[in-house]
């Protein structure tokens, strides 16, 4: 019964963030755009559930997170239009790809402050693991981005046109990032750590990790 019970929260959670992720990215709360700058608040309900379910959770939600991202390149986004009449293929791996090993290593780094017994240190890791979210979506997405269109004419047009330096690979993503990335990071840690320990008071937390804690605390005693 308790199994069935936690199945059922599980669903339930991956159905509501989801949701949520869906309405996010096809209203003003989940992208804020300015020109060719656009910063994606999506990363937070991916954090949200690789905090709760593991690294598969927030492979899943990344992958929502791309899906829907692609779609914003078929005329809502500008960036991601310009791309996708580039090259939509590349275009579509770029999008969906990195956001999914984004959420699996968030994952990965929230299930590194569940092997301890320390509530502090778990309460810690939550922030940690919202900041690592923004972190590798951005640092996956650029490499993504430098990686299939540095070499085209079109892009690196366009980049001049934008006042961005060719020349230098690194000047380019550090002022193409910087507004975004700082914003993302900041508003991802604070909100993903909030949530977190409210998810952990409701039980909501990744029960493998918290079963290991206790099967270990029972050994130890």
């Amino acid at each position: 019964m308790k199994k069935q019970t936690q199945r059922t929260k599980t669903i339930a959670l991956m159905g509501i963030l989801i949701a949520i992720m869906i309405l996010m990215s096809f209203t003003p709360v989940g992208y804020l755009r300015y020109g060719t700058i656009e910063i994606s608040l999506l990363m937070i309900p991916v954090a949200i559930g690789a905090i709760a379910l593991g690294p598969w959770a927030g492979a899943v939600l990344g992958g929502v997170f791309g899906i829907t991202s692609f779609i914003q390149c078929f005329g809502i986004s500008p960036f991601g239009t310009f791309l996708c009449d580039i090259n939509p293929f590349l275009t579509c791996v770029m999008c969906i790809i990195p956001r999914i090993l984004a959420g699996f290593c968030a994952g990965l780094v929230a299930s590194l402050f569940f092997k301890t017994r320390s509530t502090g240190i778990r309460f810690i890791g939550y922030f940690v693991t919202g900041l690592s979210a923004a972190l590798f979506n951005t640092l996956f997405f650029m490499v993504s981005l430098l990686l299939f269109f540095w070499n085209s004419t079109t892009f690196i047009d366009a980049v001049n046109e934008w006042g961005y330096s060719t020349n230098n690979i690194l000047l380019f993503f550090f002022a193409f990032v910087g507004i975004n990335c700082v914003f993302e990071l900041l508003v991802t840690c604070a909100v993903t750590g909030a949530i977190g320990k409210a998810l952990e008071k409701a039980g909501l937390v990744n029960t493998v990790f918290a079963k290991k804690s206790e099967e270990t605390e029972t050994a130890e005693a």
